[in-house]
């Protein structure tokens, strides 16, 4: 497809291409920015960019989504707020730069069919894919952690959202087949086996995440307080990720009811992909399914990040032949559920939740049937 593209909009093909996907979590919400445990899987929908150098020292980048397109100087790369998807190839090129790495003119489009606003991490796999391409285009060599971090960077420092390094970590390094174990505090990886006997089902509530920004950098700031909190008991904690639920029930006196709850909830659950990771390397499918189930629950009472939508999703998943667990991912306040569900009942699963989320909500679920796939930094 880019290559058909970019030959429509520059007149020739392009010199390099580069492919990443998006992502979904499969368990571990909100636990990245605690210092905790993730367990995403890259998966098979994707944004691929094409490019070819150019004689002088602008970047020309055509949007196929939005079917816009911009033009900016690498001498100085300044946020753009009306262009604002372009943000994301300015940041990576931005921190390129400032990390001694030299640049030249390029033109540049890219497109894909990860959706937008849905918590599967489109800006993730934009600012990875910016990254990969500049890698093969300007031939610069980087170490993949190094690489993921700079595209966190474009996010963290020139987006401004003050998200984890989960989403980029997952676009960077998935591995077909495969789940990513991921310690947020060192970084340390493994790839765990996902069985051939089920299907990864993500289901778009339709809702965009209009709350999921403010309310994302409010339970970070509560997380803050509750370790904060906690300190002042004796137990010397740097993050929620360094205790466990005997110890937390220990501190509960010295925090709010609020920041009990938040507390709860990422300590829980890092215990869930603790063990999450043991039943999928043993094939126990059903103790992970109920692992999901929880992890939900705890993300809608405990954490509050859910919404009606998301938990009708849930609740029809649930009821659906073949289905081992359901739950919400992503920042939550709208965007998507993931599903584990056996592979020959996939396809009625999607069609069923569709229909039935119609007839509860008046919305149109946009259903997925997914398989993990590889990452922009992993060889086909």
């Amino acid at each position: 497809m880019i290559k058909q593209s970019f030959r429509k909009i520059y007149g020739t093909p392009p010199e390099v291409i580069a492919r990443s996907p998006g992502r979904v979590n499969l368990i571990g919400e909100h636990t990245d920015y605690n210092d905790g445990y993730v367990l995403p899987a890259a998966i098979d929908r994707t944004i691929e960019f094409g490019a070819r150098r150019r004689s002088d020292n602008f970047i020309h980048a055509y949007s196929i989504d939005f079917q816009d397109e911009v033009e900016f100087s690498l001498d100085a790369i300044e946020k753009d707020n009306h262009h604002s998807w372009s943000n994301y190839l300015r940041g990576v090129f931005r921190f390129l730069q400032e990390g001694g790495h030299r640049l030249a003119g390029a033109d540049v489009a890219f497109g894909g069919n990860v959706p937008r606003e849905a918590g599967l991490s489109s800006s993730a796999a934009v600012e990875v894919g910016a990254v990969a391409l500049a890698m093969k285009l300007f031939e610069i060599e980087l170490d993949p952690v190094e690489a993921i971090r700079l595209a966190r960077r474009a996010e963290n420092e020139f987006v401004n959202v003050p998200c984890g390094i989960m989403d980029q970590f997952a676009c960077a390094l998935g591995k077909r087949n495969r789940a990513l174990f991921l310690d947020c505090r060192d970084l340390s990886y493994r790839y765990v086996p996902l069985s051939g006997r089920v299907k990864i089902v993500v289901c778009y509530s339709g809702v965009r995440r209009a709350l999921a920004a403010s309310e994302y950098e409010i339970r970070l700031n509560q997380c803050r307080q509750a370790v904060a909190q906690i300190g002042t008991t004796g137990l010397a904690v740097k993050s929620l990720r360094e205790i466990d639920l005997t110890d937390l029930e220990v501190a509960s006196p010295s925090l709010s009811e609020i920041l009990l709850k938040r507390a709860r909830h990422v300590v829980s659950e890092n215990g869930r992909v603790l063990k999450a990771v043991k039943d999928l390397e043993r094939g126990d499918l059903e103790s992970f399914g109920r692992l999901m189930i929880a992890s939900h629950e705890s993300l809608r009472d405990d954490y509050e990040v859910s919404c009606r939508e998301l938990d009708v999703l849930v609740e029809l998943a649930l009821k659906q032949q073949g289905v081992l667990g359901a739950r919400m991912t992503g920042a939550g306040f709208g965007g998507c559920t993931v599903n584990m569900v056996l592979a020959d009942a996939a396809e009625p699963f999607a069609e069923a939740v569709s229909e039935d989320y119609k007839k509860a909500t008046g919305l149109n679920a946009e259903v997925y049937v997914c398989e993990a796939s590889n990452g922009a930094l992993v060889a086909d």
